[in-house]
């Protein structure tokens, strides 16, 4: 066992997950990056590629596409994107936390790789049922969209560290919070507001620009109707692609805090780690 090996497998408040989570990456985050890269390097180099050709025909008529097609060719390949990214980064972060626990802090690659392999088609298809649930969820009444985003969360950990099918993941995902949602909700809610917030850094080079782009055209322009869309160059694409890039990678932090979270409440549901603890005592005397 590594000297600085974090036990996932134990019962742990709010702010311990949270602060274990971003100790995790502190101290993991040349292993683990490199692990998670080595994986989703195609996924997102298609996710870039679709939010250049998002970006690039939605920021005004002036360029290749119109409003009409290119907009809808544009949406669906960004949507298929991200569920792919989304996918890969997700079965690849938990496939690296299980190799983690499996063997006491150390990496195992390979062993990585082969999981993702085995799970990724399932990790697809409960990331689709996963969006689809909760977008139809949010338009009812936005609270089940919101109620259905912890369990089908804790689902997807469900499926890599229990080896479970997609059904399977999301029942016991519910089985998981119950009696818990509250604070799952929490936990998974301030994990996501910490990394929004500071991927949200890397776009204000990108809001900068575009305010300082705003008043010279407008003063250029003062006599005269301004385009909106000459605001939105080339250099505003490049930086909006960039920051977009940065903050895809960053959201790679989620699932550490959603592996804690369900350590925590496969804890407390079935105390696997209090028994390991207590075998491993029998074992040293």
């Amino acid at each position: 066992m590594k000297p600085d090996y974090i036990n996932f497998k134990q019962e742990r408040e709010i702010g311990d997950i949270i602060s274990y989570t971003f100790k995790f990456i502190r101290e993991n985050y040349k292993a683990y990056f490199k692990s998670i890269v080595q994986i989703i390097w195609p996924a997102f180099l298609l996710l870039i590629a679709a939010v250049s050709y998002y970006t690039y025909s939605t920021i005004g008529n002036t360029f290749m596409f119109n409003q009409d097609g290119g907009f809808f060719i544009s949406f669906g390949s960004l949507f298929i994107g991200l569920l792919l990214y989304f996918a890969v980064m997700n079965v690849a972060a938990f496939h690296f936390v299980k190799s983690y626990v499996h063997n006491k802090g150390e990496i195992n690659q390979d062993e990585i790789k082969k999981g993702v392999k085995t799970d990724l088609g399932k990790m697809f298809g409960l990331g689709a049922i996963t969006w689809i649930l909760i977008f139809v969820g949010l338009i009812i009444f936005i609270v089940p969209g919101i109620y259905l985003s912890v369990p089908l969360s804790i689902a997807a950990a469900v499926l890599v560290f229990k080896n479970e099918s997609i059904g399977g993941s999301i029942s016991e995902g519910f089985h998981l919070i119950k009696n818990n949602w509250w604070m799952s909700f929490i936990s998974l809610f301030l994990i996501w507001l910490i990394v929004y917030v500071i991927s949200f850094v890397f776009q204000i080079p990108v809001l900068i620009y575009s305010f300082i782009k705003m008043f010279t055209i407008m003063d250029e322009n003062a006599a005269s109707a301004t385009n909106v869309a000459d605001i939105f160059d080339w250099v505003y694409l490049s930086l909006t692609i960039i920051s977009s890039a940065i903050q895809y990678l960053l959201y790679a932090i989620t699932p550490i805090g959603v592996a804690f979270v369900y350590y925590n409440l496969n804890e407390q549901k079935y105390f696997t780690g209090a028994y390991e603890s207590i075998e491993n005592l029998g074992k040293n005397d």
